[in-house]
C-alpha cells in the first residue's frame, strides 16, 4: 500500500482513530469481544497507572509513545504503541522496552513502518531490544499475541488477533521469547480418585479446612493472600516479597467482580497454606456491552451479572506454601470447587489463565488436573542487534 503516513496521537481526531481502531480489523469477526475503553484507557493514565510517575525509590519513570497509521484516503489502517517500563528495562544484562496494543491490516511494509517507528523510539532511548505485544503494566492484560485457536472465544483482558499477525511480526524479525499456553478444565471431567481420596482424608483431619470468603472483608482476604502468595513463591528466582498494601489494591481490584465462592483457600490449623483463586469469565458479559462500560454497558453488566449469565470461572492463580507443595491441596482444592460450585450448577468450566512455557512446575499441575491445553500465545523479543545471539526466556528454578 502506497502513501501511508504514520501520525502521533497528540490531538482528539488521532487519539480517537488510535482507539476505535480494532472496529474495523474485527468488522467480519463475529468471534472477536472488544477490550473495554476504560481499561486500555488506563494505561496511558498518569492519573492511574503509576509507571508514568517518578518511582519513590529509584526517582526513574515510565515512557510512552502511540502511533496512528494512515491510508492515503486518510483512513486509520495500523496502531501501536511503544513504552519502556522502569521496573523491568533496566533489570536485564540487555535493556528492552515494549511494543504494544499492534493492530493492522494484512499488509507487511504497513506492519513494518509502525515497528520501524516503534523500534526507533527505543533505541534512541537506550533500549537494545523491544518485546511484544505485551502491556505498559501488568501481564495478566494485553500480552501475546494469538498463534492458535482463533475459534474459542477470547478470555477477558487476553489479546485476541487475526491469524496473519504471527507472521508479520516473525517476517519484520521477531521470535518468541516464551509461549503463553491456557488451560481449560470441563466440568464432565470428574477430579480424579487420588484427589478425591486427599480431599476426604484433608476433612478428617480437624486442623485442615478448605472454604471459600463468603462473608469476609477484602482486608481479610488480602492478608490471607499474602500469606500463601509469600510462602508459595519464596523459592523463585527475582521473587520479591509481597506487602500488605500491594495484596490489598489486587483484592480491592478483583472485588466488584468476585464472586467469593470462587475464591478457594486451604487452612492448616487457621494459617492459610493454599489458595485457589478464581473469577466469573467476565467477557461472557462483557460481549454485550461494545467494550465501554459507560452507564448503559454498567447496565447491561448489573443486568447481566444478575441473570447469573457467567457459566466459566477463570482460574487467576493457584499456590500452595512451599512446606505444602506435592502434597495433595492442589487436589483437594478441585475438588472442593467441584463439589460447592460445579456440581450445584454454578458454574460449568474452569479456564486457567495463561502460564508460560519457563514454569514447567505450573504446567505439569494443569496436567495433573486433566487440564487441556487449549489455545496459546506468543511473546516475541526483537533484538535491535541483529547479528546478537537469541536467548528465551530462562526457565524458573527453584533457589538453592
Amino acid at each position: 500500500m502506497k502513501h501511508m503516513q504514520l501520525k502521533e496521537t497528540t490531538d482528539a481526531r488521532t487519539l480517537k482513530d488510535w482507539m476505535r481502531l480494532p472496529w474495523s480489523i474485527y468488522a467480519n469477526d463475529k468471534n472477536w469481544i472488544p477490550h473495554l475503553r476504560q481499561d486500555v484507557e488506563k494505561v496511558f493514565d498518569p492519573e492511574k497507572n503509576k509507571l508514568l510517575k517518578p518511582d519513590k525509590d529509584t526517582g526513574k519513570q515510565g515512557e510512552v509513545v502511540r502511533w496512528v497509521l494512515y491510508a492515503e484516503n486518510g483512513s486509520a489502517i495500523g496502531r501501536i504503541a511503544a513504552f519502556i517500563n522502569p521496573k523491568t528495562a533496566y533489570e536485564e544484562k540487555q535493556p528492552t522496552g515494549g511494543m504494544g496494543f499492534f493492530e493492522c491490516i494484512d499488509d507487511q511494509n504497513a506492519a513494518n513502518l509502525m515497528l520501524d517507528a516503534a523500534r526507533d523510539w527505543l533505541k534512541a532511548r537506550g533500549m537494545e531490544a523491544m518485546d511484544g505485544p505485551v502491556n505498559f503494566g501488568d501481564k495478566n492484560q494485553f500480552w501475546g499475541v494469538l498463534t492458535d485457536n482463533f475459534v474459542d472465544p477470547p478470555v477477558y483482558g487476553n489479546n485476541y488477533n487475526p491469524p496473519y499477525y504471527k507472521t508479520l511480526l516473525e517476517n519484520y524479525g521477531f521470535q518468541v521469547y516464551f509461549r503463553q499456553l491456557f488451560y481449560k478444565r470441563s466440568a464432565q471431567v470428574r477430579a480424579q480418585p487420588i484427589f478425591h481420596r486427599k480431599y476426604n482424608q484433608l476433612m478428617r483431619d480437624p486442623d485442615f479446612r478448605v472454604r471459600d470468603v463468603s462473608g469476609l472483608s477484602v482486608e481479610k482476604i488480602a492478608d490471607d493472600f499474602r500469606t500463601v502468595y509469600n510462602a508459595a513463591w519464596v523459592d523463585h528466582e527475582n521473587n520479591k516479597t509481597m506487602e500488605a498494601s500491594t495484596a490489598l489494591k489486587i483484592v480491592k481490584a478483583m472485588k466488584p467482580v468476585m464472586d467469593p465462592r470462587i475464591v478457594l483457600f486451604v487452612d492448616y490449623k487457621d494459617v492459610p497454606v493454599a489458595f485457589y483463586i478464581s473469577l466469573p469469565e467476565l467477557n461472557e458479559i462483557f460481549k454485550y456491552v461494545n467494550g465501554d462500560l459507560n452507564w448503559l454497558g454498567k447496565l447491561k453488566f448489573l443486568w447481566h451479572k444478575w441473570r447469573r449469565t457467567v457459566k466459566t470461572m477463570t482460574g487467576v492463580v493457584f499456590g500452595v506454601a512451599k512446606e505444602w507443595q506435592g502434597k495433595g491441596l492442589e487436589g483437594a482444592l478441585i475438588v472442593f470447587a467441584e463439589l460447592q460450585v460445579v456440581d450445584k450448577g454454578i458454574y460449568q468450566d474452569t479456564i486457567l489463565t495463561w502460564i508460560g512455557d519457563f514454569n514447567p512446575r505450573m504446567l505439569k499441575l494443569c496436567e495433573n488436573l486433566s487440564a487441556v491445553n487449549y489455545r496459546s500465545l506468543a511473546t516475541y523479543r526483537y533484538l535491535f542487534d541483529r547479528s546478537k545471539p537469541f536467548e528465551r526466556h530462562p526457565i524458573i528454578q527453584k533457589k538453592d
